[in-house]
């Protein structure tokens, strides 16, 4: 499997603080912004040469990113890779005992992606189809 990272998703407290912090440190311009209503988050996301910064804010207190930041405080929280077919790798990876959490779906920016249970790796790590990255 050929390796590239799309993006570092990186849990926060208060998205607009952070992201206007950034832009004033980085002199970056605003960013894009998404929302996943089935994963009760929003996100802001700066490029950073090939690799993308993903910061995550929970839109509820039961969202996987407000309880993530409860249990862990702010960071990063996931790291995405590319494939090029998600379902060809999720199959691969099955086969090889690898374990997923849930179905492949679609999160932000309307990429079809699905995250590595964190048992593996000892934190999440998100699949992107690259022809949706």
């Amino acid at each position: 499997m050929d390796l590239k990272i799309d993006h570092i998703g990186i849990a926060v407290k208060d998205l607009v603080g952070v992201v206007n912090e950034f832009k004033k440190v980085f002199e970056q311009e605003d960013p894009g912004y998404y929302e996943v209503e089935s994963q009760k988050v929003k996100a802001a996301i700066f490029k950073a040469g090939d690799v993308r910064l993903e910061f995550l804010s929970g839109t509820a207190p039961d969202s996987p990113i407000s309880l993530h930041i409860e249990k862990r405080g702010q960071g990063i929280q996931h790291i995405a890779f590319k494939v090029e077919n998600l379902e060809k790798a999720v199959e691969d990876l099955k086969s090889r005992g690898v374990r997923f959490i849930g179905e492949p779906s679609i999160g932000a920016e309307g990429k079809k992606v699905i995250f590595i249970h964190p048992s593996a790796f000892g934190m999440l790590v998100e699949l992107c189809e690259e022809s949706h990255c």
